[in-house]
């Protein structure tokens, strides 16, 4: 099935490349409202007239300049770890504030904002500047939109939250370079119990509203919590506990006398045993209360409202109106079509059988797997590297907008790793003090399989998270809050985008790397399937990972934690697909506008060049960029 045909479902407004060469500056501001100051602006006509009309734009342009510049500034001062992962060492001894007034506050701070920013004449403002206002507007009412819900979302749940953020934001963002730095890791460990009273009245808010996560997941909550207690000081074990031993590396990285590395060591080992031990012993007895109270069920439509709260959440993912309906078809058309280029491969490497042997075949033949032992994720580890380096040489040939950043290859740590997910990718530090990763997580080798080893590189590093976060983190020309902008489809769609754009590029030169390109699809077009079957239609947990195993190659166990993170964050998993098929929806439509003129650098550069942006406002970018390229 070609791809122009799924993407009918996607509820976006279109129009000919013609129109938005003659629109796109009227459409761009009309979705913000306009104050009404005179239309004698666009007519004065004398020297004099337009000497006062620059005047005007300059002013406007300022006023929304230190508007932007304000907003971000505040926001970044209510959250500390945002500081710290930027790389700004100020609140570098707090956690954010996770409490219920906090998110009142933050609610009001935004209307506040919405009128401010509705208030600016966008007949004044440049065209990047429309753009930036157009994504600020919308960014504050996707977020008002979800304050309709305010307690809807699960504050803990198995796959990534507070237990296991506390842990891995100390180890792999909170750099000590210093005492000064080793002297607020020790006050953020003397904050984690305050901070765990906050999630509990979060807990204890949604047990009144009857909001629980189900109850297989509060298992893995409790253990993984409990993981974080293990070791010394915690216990009189050989081995010291995760949270102790990264503090004692990162100590005796310093050169300080020896007499001050064993006071800050002390230091922090009473403030595990003061603070996190009883901080995580609260959390884990509130947990355990919850796990006897959560309904039955997996999927959100078990919650209060929760038809209304699925559908916040496929318009907040995917940035269209889509319905659940619509996805779901989405999905299995698309499962259709990613089945019949697998059965091609088959013929490729001449296997005789089913697809459904051939998937058998490709889950458990040893040829596709490396041991389970150090060697064998050692090899993994070094080979997702060298993906990725002879993948960033061939880079220039398609991108003009290249990013500074490095970027490192890093194995999920072993505390989190039971209940993480396969891979994901965490940006750099702005500052270039620290790379951006990719995690791997190999802690079931069988869920790696080789075959997909070179498109989980390209998607999760270069061209894909990699290039896209840190291009737009180090992005000159607009405003800061542009570059941290959330929109799903679009960050997600080009990551899927870029698995793809490796064929284009010439490699996935194995035809069993090329079926874990299609395999890493498929897995995407199931997501739309199982997610909606879930969350919307009432399929069981069991269900949706039955689904998995059948219609794709990958593991049982891949697929139930697969289908356990889809139901701790309802629609996420629906934004992958979505993006790229509009991605690549636009790319075959700007090649036909434009034959030989279509420029493939230009094209990525200009999806690139204004940070995130929801899949209607790039739509109206890339038919612009057409119009230029053509006139």
């Amino acid at each position: 099935m070609k791809i122009s045909k799924t993407i009918k479902y996607l509820s976006l407004q279109r129009a000919t490349p013609l129109a938005i060469a003659i629109a796109t500056a009227i459409s761009i501001s009309a979705c913000s409202p306009v104050s009404n100051q005179s239309q004698s602006k666009q007519h004065l006509g004398t020297e004099n007239g337009s000497a006062i009309t620059s005047d005007a734009n300059t002013a406007e342009s300022e006023r929304l300049a230190e508007f932007f510049q304000t907003s971000y500034n505040q926001d970044l001062a209510r959250s500390p770890m945002r500081k710290s992962r930027l790389g700004i060492k100020t609140d570098y001894d707090k956690w954010n504030d996770a409490s219920i007034a906090f998110e009142q506050e933050t609610k009001e701070i935004r209307q506040t904002r919405l009128t401010q920013a509705k208030a600016f004449d966008t007949e004044l403002l440049s065209e990047s500047e429309r753009l930036s206002l157009q994504l600020y507007i919308a960014d504050i009412e996707r977020r008002l939109a979800n304050s309709e819900f305010p307690f809807h979302s699960y504050i803990m749940h198995q796959f990534r939250a507070w237990h296991t953020s506390v842990p891995s934001f100390l180890i792999n963002i909170h750099r000590v370079k210093d005492k000064n730095d080793a002297e607020a890791y020790i006050s953020r460990l003397e904050k984690v119990s305050p901070l765990f009273d906050q999630v509990i009245e979060q807990l204890k808010k949604r047990e009144e509203l009857g909001v629980f996560p189900p109850k297989w997941s509060y298992g893995q909550m409790i253990e993984a919590s409990q993981n974080v207690l293990k070791g010394q000081p915690f216990d009189s074990g050989e081995t010291n506990s995760t949270i102790f031993e990264d503090f004692f590396t990162k100590i005796y990285a310093l050169d300080i006398p020896e007499s001050e590395k064993q006071d800050l060591l002390d230091r922090a080992s009473n403030a595990l045993l003061s603070s996190v031990k009883p901080g995580y012993e609260k959390l884990i007895a509130e947990l355990e209360k919850h796990q006897m109270l959560s309904p039955e069920g997996d999927g959100v439509w078990r919650l209060p409202e929760g038809k209304a709260w699925y559908q916040n959440r496929l318009n907040w993912f995917t940035t269209t109106e889509l319905n659940a309906a619509e996805v779901h078809q989405l999905g299995l058309e698309n499962v259709e079509r990613i089945h019949t280029e697998m059965r091609a491969i088959m013929e490729k490497v001449e296997f005789y059988g089913s697809l459904a042997e051939f998937f058998v075949f490709m889950r458990n033949d040893p040829q596709f797997y490396y041991s389970a032992d150090d060697e064998g994720r050692g090899r993994y580890m070094r080979e997702a590297k060298e993906y990725i380096d002879i993948m960033e040489a061939k880079i220039p040939e398609y991108f003009g907008l290249t990013p500074k950043a490095r970027m490192i290859v890093k194995r999920v740590e072993a505390f989190r790793e039971k209940s993480a997910g396969k891979a994901f990718y965490q940006s750099p530090a702005k500052d270039g003090s620290r790379p951006g990763t990719y995690y791997a997580n190999l802690y079931n080798m069988a869920d790696m399989p080789t075959y997909q080893m070179e498109a989980l590189a390209y998607h999760e590093g270069i061209p894909g998270h990699h290039m896209q976060r840190a291009i737009t983190q180090e992005l000159e020309g607009i405003p800061e809050f542009q570059k941290y902008l959330s929109f799903t489809a679009y960050t997600e769609g080009w990551g899927l985008y870029t698995e793809e754009l490796g064929k284009d590029m010439g490699f996935y030169q194995d035809p069993y790397s090329d079926f874990g390109r299609l395999a890493m699809e498929l897995w995407r077009a199931c997501r739309l399937v199982v997610d909606t079957g879930i969350h919307e239609m009432q399929w069981s947990r069991e269900k949706a990972i039955q689904y998995l195993v059948e219609n794709t190659p990958n593991s049982e166990n891949d697929s139930t934690k697969a289908i356990e993170r889809y139901i701790a964050m309802p629609g996420q998993a629906t934004a992958y697909l979505v993006g790229k098929l509009k991605i690549m929806e636009l790319r075959e439509n700007a090649k036909a506008e434009l034959g030989e003129k279509f420029d493939i650098r230009g094209f990525h550069d200009e999806i690139l060049k204004d940070g995130p942006v929801p899949m209607s406002i790039l739509e109206e970018k890339i038919y612009a960029w057409v119009a230029r390229t053509k006139a």
